[in-house]
């Protein structure tokens, strides 16, 4: 069984956390500010260089929030020093994408083209110059929200299994079925 609950969270000197009496942790770095609600029968204690963070019992439910907790905050403190980021890549004849006035605009062959307004704490990029896809770029500082608009932009129009066309990760591997075969 993983002990993965008992690890110190390492962090460096130029990350600052804190932890309130309701049990709030706030992390504080260079690129930003992330705060979460750690569960409160949990003690979440900060040293110098390091946040441990200790459960009182060793039934099931302490167990699995210890190990959470633990992997919530050095989540935070990675999104803070390093941020996030994840890259989608758009295949398809036709299908194209561009920023305009802060929205990302998509054409993924719908009648229309697709508007989307990124969530103010994430950052949403296009790179054209890559070759033939426009490669969409999502950057932050909390890795949920980063993963969460990824995965919205995805949705707009999911790879589909015969050619493979639609918005995909950029390390995603689509298996490709085989179409029908030609009548003899």
């Amino acid at each position: 069984m993983a002990r993965i609950g008992n690890n110190p969270v390492p962090f460096s000197e130029d990350v600052t956390v804190s932890v309130d009496d309701t049990n709030t942790v706030t992390v504080e770095g260079p690129k930003g500010a992330l705060t979460e609600q750690i569960d409160p029968e949990l003690t979440v204690e900060v040293a110098n260089d390091h946040v441990r963070v200790r459960r009182p019992t060793d039934q099931k439910r302490h167990r699995t929030v210890h190990g959470l907790s633990r992997s919530l905050i050095e989540n935070m403190v990675e999104g803070v020093t390093d941020g996030y980021k994840k890259e989608l890549k758009i295949i398809g004849v036709g299908y194209r994408a561009q920023m305009s006035n802060g929205a990302l605009e998509v054409a993924l062959g719908y009648s229309h083209p697709i508007f989307f307004l990124p969530p103010s704490d994430v950052a949403v990029s296009v790179d054209s110059d890559r070759g033939q896809d426009d490669i969409i770029t999502v950057e932050g500082v909390d890795k949920e929200l980063v993963g969460q608009v990824a995965a919205k932009i995805r949705s707009l129009r999911p790879p589909e299994p015969y050619k493979g066309k639609g918005v995909r990760y950029v390390d995603e591997e689509i298996s490709l079925k085989a179409g029908k075969t030609a009548a003899r």
